[in-house]
């Protein structure tokens, strides 16, 4: 029998509502076969069955919430044991060693599918995968680590490395107390989370004259996003204005030609290769900074961000391997990709493994703001409205195209001369369009 939980699909996704079973109880299911469709805050996510076997029941009904941990069915695959097939939150505790004394009867029942074994294997709901795992996985994949989830989970929010702790249980099994006495003897290892929005009270208002509103499923996980990215980033923005009369004009010019095949010529396909190839010339943008290990993960990939506008909050899918895209290819993956995130028809791997981002706050008429870097991105681009203005050329007055930018940078790793350097080339490919499409 497999009891398959709800597993944290990525993006900080904590909860869903069931939209659609796929099979009625008592139903044959195939491995891979579409079991559920589960609407999240951001995507609706088809869910595949494990394994094959008969859907004996079913966790949740249509309009139900179902949370990360929770029994989403239960498959009976013809063996007698119960198997998880997805990891689950930890049991709530009766006491410190209560907790882990059942855990532990709970593993020696099968070591091979219990929490024994290489950190990474625990029963506990794990946060989607940053860049740095694969790494974390090479370093721990021989180590044999004993503990239970809620010790697990405990190390987890003290910031205490597993490998480095010496349990004093059975077999050398770590207790809460030995992680206990890990953080209070190494602060330094267990880092301090910087106070959130969620640590403070809000203050007494008057009922008279005022109204509340529970916010949305994807309001929730972009106030989380903003959270982490005060928290964690200490963030300045440098900002310019670029005459693009040139790009203007260009792009006028090509416009007709690119409605001949059925594409929708923007500046944003434009403004996106000057980006990669400004990106190719200081890699540092398209990073991300490890603050446990404090290193700077360099990506050879280029997965550009755009964030859409919809009726229900902001979405920031991105065009995977932009660097590989002509300007045409660009200006359709823009369209399919901001009418899929508007009718909530995106893919969660659409959203996932953004290296780089911008945001067009033009679009609404704005020239200049102070964009929020999405962690664990090191940089994003904000663009205002391009405008006619005039300015001073040779002494003289003339009218011309002037484009307003924005770029937020993560001072840990970037410093305002790289910031200025990164604003000078991009601005050096937008002038020229025709130097823009030869680079």
């Amino acid at each position: 029998m497999i009891d398959f939980k709800f597993a944290d699909i990525g993006e900080g996704i904590h909860e869903g509502v069931i939209l659609k079973w796929m099979f009625e109880e008592g139903d044959k299911v195939e491995e891979g076969d579409t079991l559920v469709v589960v609407e999240t805050d951001k995507v609706n996510a088809e869910i595949p069955a494990p394994e094959s076997g008969i859907l004996k029941k079913r966790g949740a009904e249509v309009g139900e919430t179902i949370h990360v941990g929770e029994t989403l069915a239960l498959i009976d695959d013809g063996s007698e044991e119960t198997k998880e097939e997805a990891p689950g939150e930890a049991e709530p505790e009766d006491s410190d060693e209560e907790a882990e004394e059942k855990a532990t009867k709970k593993e020696n029942k099968d070591d091979s599918a219990s929490v024994v074994g290489a950190i990474e294997s625990s029963d506990e709901v794990m946060e989607a995968s940053n860049e740095h795992e694969e790494q974390e996985v090479s370093k721990t994949e021989n180590t044999r680590v004993l503990a239970t989830p809620v010790a697990r989970k405990m190390a987890k929010d003290l910031g205490v490395d597993l490998a480095k702790v010496k349990g004093t249980g059975e077999n050398g099994r770590i207790m809460k107390s030995n992680i206990k006495k890990a953080a209070e003897g190494k602060p330094s290892e267990a880092k301090a989370q910087a106070p959130s929005a969620k640590s403070y009270a809000m203050p007494k208002l008057p009922t008279e004259r005022t109204r509340r509103e529970k916010i949305t499923k994807l309001r929730q996980s972009i106030v989380d996003a903003m959270d982490k990215s005060n928290a964690l980033i200490p963030a300045t923005t440098v900002m310019d204005e670029f005459d693009v009369t040139e790009l203007v004009k260009f792009r006028k010019d090509q416009k007709a030609k690119a409605e001949n095949y059925d594409v929708k010529l923007t500046y944003l396909p434009l403004i996106i290769k000057a980006i990669v190839l400004t990106l190719k010339e200081y890699p540092v943008f398209n990073a991300s900074f490890d603050h446990e290990t404090e290193e700077i993960v360099y990506k050879d990939y280029y997965n550009i961000g755009i964030a859409v506008d919809t009726e229900n909050g902001l979405i920031v899918p991105n065009i995977k391997d932009a660097d590989q895209k002509s300007i045409f290819e660009l200006a359709k993956t823009i369209d399919s990709l901001a009418n899929a995130a508007r009718d909530r028809k995106i893919q969660m791997q659409d959203l996932q493994n953004t290296t780089f981002s911008i945001t067009n706050y033009g679009a609404f008429g704005s020239k200049l703001g102070t964009p929020v870097i999405k962690h664990p991105e090191v940089a994003i681009l904000g663009m205002g409205a391009i405008t006619k203005k005039p300015v001073v050329i040779d002494d003289e007055i003339v009218v011309r195209d002037m484009f307003p930018v924005s770029l937020t940078i993560d001072h840990r790793i970037i410093d305002g001369g790289d910031a200025g350097r990164f604003m000078v080339k991009l601005r050096e490919l937008l002038s020229d369009p025709i130097a823009l499409l030869l680079s």
